[in-house]
């Protein structure tokens, strides 16, 4: 799929300082003259800062890392981890489309995403707060269907389910990320049938989830 950078673009781009003294640790990690290899990061951060990475981001960063800015390009416009496009301030929902979740329902999901945000993926709600758009198999197959927002797994969806995160969401309440019913992690959905014994003690979530509850970044 070819991508390409939104037509309209800021003016200009640069790190924070907090952002810039991260950016100048994570190029230090690697031997002089491989320093290209922090461009992921450095791209991924330029995302967060922003809310969606943008070509004068991009350039900066490759005028950061002393190299060809095209090459800068090409990493950006590869991996669609990178949202080349303004995406809804609150949210961007990324809904699974791969073979067990399409199975699983996922073009329910997708049906409420263009009834509920906007009709095409990639489209800014009226609101512009939310924007969905399809993805490939985000890895988590067992707990199909699932959508990724932000670090943040929400699985096991039903169309009800996915509606009432969407409720939270609108409402500015953050949901909790995690299956829709109840698993603890990937375990079958009838309950655990082996390693029983360490059910005893076992915390309310699991650690991913936990650590989205106490990092606030849902």
């Amino acid at each position: 799929m070819l991508r390409r950078f939104h037509h309209t673009q800021p003016e200009g781009f640069e790190f924070s300082e907090e952002n810039l003294k991260w950016a100048r640790e994570q190029i230090a990690k690697y031997p002089e003259g491989r320093q290209v290899s922090a461009i992921i990061p450095l791209l991924w951060r330029a995302q967060e800062q922003e809310g969606w990475l943008t070509k004068p981001a991009t350039e900066y960063i490759a005028d950061m890392l002393s190299i060809a800015r095209i090459r800068a390009y090409e990493v950006a416009t590869f991996y669609f981890m990178f949202q080349l496009q303004p995406i809804g301030s609150i949210a961007h929902i990324q809904v699974c489309g791969t073979t067990s979740c399409m199975i699983c329902g996922a073009e329910d999901l997708i049906s409420v995403c263009k009834e509920r945000i906007a009709a095409n993926p990639h489209q800014l709600s009226p609101c512009e707060r939310f924007s969905w758009e399809e993805v490939e198999c985000l890895g988590a197959c067992a707990n199909a269907p699932m959508i990724q927002i932000g670090k943040d797994y929400y699985e096991d969806l039903s169309r009800e389910s996915f509606e009432t995160l969407l409720d939270d969401l609108f409402a500015n309440r953050k949901p909790i990320p995690g299956s829709r019913k109840g698993r603890f992690s990937s375990e079958p959905q009838t309950g655990v049938k082996s390693l029983t014994e360490y059910e005893n003690g076992k915390a309310k979530f699991s650690p991913v989830v936990s650590l989205a509850q106490i990092e606030g970044d849902q």
